[in-house]
């Protein structure tokens, strides 16, 4: 979790290279405007719900329904920001 020293940027990368198995050099190079869904194949409808259960499990964070939008994975920046923000709301 990201209270143990993991910042969150870190567990994001690290929730999209592990579920998607992207490989540690694609996985090393997700930058803020890096284009997720619908420009990733690994990332289709059925691997978002993974996605975002492996996030709340490592972030400790709950995600709603009503917060998925496709704003929400446009990009590895806008991704992070919301989880961000969600961790932030949580502590």
């Amino acid at each position: 979790m990201v209270g143990d020293g993991i910042d969150v940027e870190t567990a994001v990368r690290g929730v999209l290279g592990d579920l998607l198995g992207l490989g540690d050099a694609r996985t090393a190079a997700l930058e803020p405007g890096t284009p997720l869904f619908g420009a990733m194949p690994e990332l289709d409808s059925m691997a978002v719900a993974g996605l975002l259960t492996e996030l709340e499990d490592r972030l400790g964070i709950i995600i709603d329904d009503d917060e998925v939008d496709g704003e929400l994975l446009e990009s590895f920046g806008a991704l992070v920001a919301f989880a961000k923000a969600k961790v932030a709301k949580a502590a």
